[in-house]
């Protein structure tokens, strides 16, 4: 099954009349098609990893750039994907309530909206940061969009693993504007997000699994027992941390880095091995799976912290 692309403005379902839609909340329904979750997830990541790579603070005309375009390059793919898969949000409950698929926003002007924001992006890492950190925005989108969106998505279960690869560009994004290169320490930051996706994400498709089940997307969650994603999610962490510890050895991380690498990911480790004995038992539950995707996004946050942290408290613990 493939993405069906096309450029009608016809509305998927019954909508208010566009006249009707005021300023206000046409504004909120374009906002809503960028994804701003996933945006702010992905600048969680940005900031710390400009402040490693910097060793300190750079400057504030740089940090907007990065960030900004960062936040543009993600919010055009948003937007190419909903257009894209306007079809299975209608059927999902998740999604029911995309601006797509209510006729807030019609696909004409999504389209035109996402090349806007994709073009200002790469404008706006090209001449405020580097060209590098521009190519490399325009490879995120080009990736979510193509290789997740259009390719992966509906035919493989393993969509998610691969496609998940464009969230991990922001912090090569971040380091190639600070340093206008991809070091090895970007290369482990971006492994430890490629790594992080399925845990995070699988335990969301066995949540939803029906919705996902309904608009034929192959999701694992979604079509494999509880049993077999439990044990993918506890081996994608256990990698997760592991690559995680690399920037001690890699990435000249220091002590800071270091505790809360261990202890977040000891957190992380016991709270999807529960998951994995509850699901074992056949007991597991939404609540249970959903503990599991909230708790990924915590670890996350926390190892970030520590990495924008670490530079200004003592020094590397490997060389240092």
């Amino acid at each position: 099954m493939t993405a069906a692309v096309s450029t009608t403005d016809t509305p998927l379902n019954a909508s208010p009349a566009r006249g009707s839609i005021g300023m206000s909340r046409k504004f909120k329904a374009y906002l809503a098609l960028t994804k701003p979750r996933v945006i702010e997830l992905l600048l969680v990541s940005t900031l710390p990893t400009m402040i490693f790579a910097q060793r300190g603070f750079p400057s504030i005309g740089l940090i907007l750039a990065t960030l900004v375009g960062g936040a543009f390059a993600a919010g055009s793919a948003g937007v190419f994907n909903c257009y894209i898969d306007r079809d299975i949000d209608k059927l999902m409950h998740r999604t029911e309530k995309r601006p797509l698929v209510t006729g807030e926003v019609t696909p004409r002007e999504a389209l035109i909206f996402a090349w806007i924001l994709g073009a200002v992006s790469i404008a706006i890492l090209w001449f405020g940061a580097n060209p590098l950190s521009a190519w490399l925005g325009l490879g995120a989108i080009v990736f979510y969009v193509v290789i997740y969106t259009m390719i992966l998505k509906r035919r493989t279960a393993q969509n998610i693993v691969w496609g998940g690869a464009a969230g991990c560009f922001p912090v090569l994004i971040a380091w190639a504007a600070v340093t206008n290169t991809v070091e090895w320490p970007a290369i482990v930051l971006f492994m430890v997000i490629f790594l992080w996706t399925p845990p995070h994400y699988w335990p969301l498709s066995m949540r939803y699994g029906e919705d996902y089940r309904n608009a034929k997307v192959p999701m694992l969650g979604a079509i494999a027992g509880a049993k077999v994603v439990s044990v993918q999610v506890v081996l994608y962490a256990w990698a997760m941390v592991a690559c995680s510890l690399l920037m001690i050895p890699v990435g000249g991380a220091g002590w800071i880095y270091t505790i809360v690498a261990v202890a977040a990911g000891a957190w992380f480790l016991y709270e999807s091995h529960a998951l994995y004995k509850r699901a074992q038992g056949g007991d597991v539950s939404n609540k249970g799976a959903m503990k599991v995707f909230h708790g990924s996004i915590s670890y996350l946050t926390l190892l970030f912290i520590a990495l924008a942290v670490d530079p200004f408290i003592g020094s590397a613990i490997v060389g240092g």
